[in-house]
């Protein structure tokens, strides 16, 4: 019956800390805390960008697409982890597979694209204050973060189809706690050369155009900030930037180390702290960092539980 029921199984088994199982009751815990405070924080700067008309800018808007990205970004990959590290059954159905890669893949690359248009904004902002209102109207901001939804998508739609058209001869027992592409390609039965061009091609235009447009805005925000001449000044000026820079070296430089680094370099284990470092903890602390480091969503927040306590 075993063998049969085996034989039939179409899923995937999940390894992900199997070998330690000291350490997934611990991980269970931390994650749990973690996704949790991930939904409450970036909840509540959707929340305070929509009930504080002062947040009604450009940049909250951008800033509350990428707190409901992080939400959903999360939930495609922890509470299936969280099942994992909960009982023996390590296994996920292929469909299940299917769609978290495909979810996961689709919202990372919104982000990496997200982060680049605020880049511009902050651009935009510093130093073209006198026209800012003009440049980032609603409609290109609307069109914009669309943009940066619909290629993430289309991206990931791509990059899905491409790897599980591979064959992997009945291989079904994926070394990670969660599907994604490298460790996927590793279950192949036949060369995936040109599978891995295609993954690094795709990364290339997905991190590093980005990346491009972000050094572009900050460099030409750096010079535009030094030229001003009052202390007070330049500090708000990079008070505004501080939040997302921040955002963005914690991002950016996680997922390049885990996609641009070689295989034969890393550990296995090694990846899959990284890798959750970049799904679990950066989207737990950017609701963090912007309200820790930005007066106005503190002000907001003031704000909004001031009325709570003073309507009881």
């Amino acid at each position: 019956m075993e063998q049969r029921n085996e034989s039939s199984f179409t899923g995937f088994i999940l390894l992900g800390f199997s070998d330690r199982l000291q350490l997934e009751l611990v991980l269970f815990v931390v994650l749990l805390i973690f996704y949790i405070f991930t939904l409450l924080g970036n909840t509540t700067i959707i929340a305070l960008s929509y009930l504080d008309p002062r947040l009604h800018t450009p940049m909250y808007f951008f800033l509350s697409n990428l707190s409901f990205l992080d939400m959903c970004y999360t939930t495609s990959i922890v509470p299936q982890l969280l099942v994992n590290l909960s009982g023996s059954d390590k296994s996920i159905s292929f469909g299940g597979c299917v769609v978290q890669m495909y979810m996961s893949l689709a919202l990372g690359c919104t982000e990496c694209i997200l982060l680049g248009v605020m880049a511009f904004d902050r651009y935009a902002a510093v130093c073209k204050p006198l026209h800012y209102t003009v440049i980032m109207h609603p409609g290109l901001c609307a069109l914009m973060a669309s943009a940066s939804w619909i290629i993430g998508f289309v991206n990931s739609l791509l990059q899905t189809v491409l790897v599980f058209l591979i064959p992997r001869c009945g291989r079904n027992k994926l070394d990670h706690f969660f599907c994604e592409i490298p460790p996927f390609l590793k279950l192949a039965c036949v060369d995936t050369t040109m599978n891995l061009y295609v993954t690094f091609f795709g990364s290339v235009i997905i991190l590093l155009i980005p990346v491009s447009l972000i050094m572009f805005s900050y460099g030409r925000i750096v010079r535009a900030v030094l030229r001003i001449k009052s202390t007070a000044g330049q500090r708000k000026a990079f008070g505004t930037c501080g939040s997302h820079l921040t955002v963005v070296s914690l991002f950016f430089g996680t997922a390049i180390y885990v996609y641009f680094q070689p295989s034969s370099n890393n550990s296995q284990d090694q990846d899959k702290f990284m890798s959750l470092f970049y799904t679990v903890i950066i989207p737990m602390t950017n609701p963090l960092i912007y309200t820790l480091r930005n007066r106005d969503v503190k002000g907001a927040m003031k704000k909004v539980l001031w009325k709570d306590s003073d309507s009881r």
